[in-house]
């Protein structure tokens, strides 16, 4: 199986899995919270929600995104 040099990677890059881990840890906190009817930490796991995202964003434009890992495969 070979890899095609023009597949975008679909977000397999350390921005989208960093993003993607604290959003998943800030949905399960605020599930959580959700069930014991603490708003206040339902809240504040939005705002981490909204931090993955500015996270995944800013790692994305420094160079940890998906086009800067395809750009240093095709290098030789």
């Amino acid at each position: 199986m070979s890899i095609d040099p023009s597949d975008p990677g679909h977000g397999h890059s350390p921005a989208a899995w960093t993003a993607v881990i604290i959003m998943l840890a800030a949905f399960t906190i605020g599930t959580t919270a959700f069930f014991f009817e603490l708003v206040w930490l339902v809240w504040a796991s939005f705002g981490l929600l909204i931090v993955g995202v500015i996270v995944g964003y800013v790692l994305s434009k420094v160079g940890y995104g998906v086009s800067a890992t395809t750009a240093t495969s095709h290098g030789h």
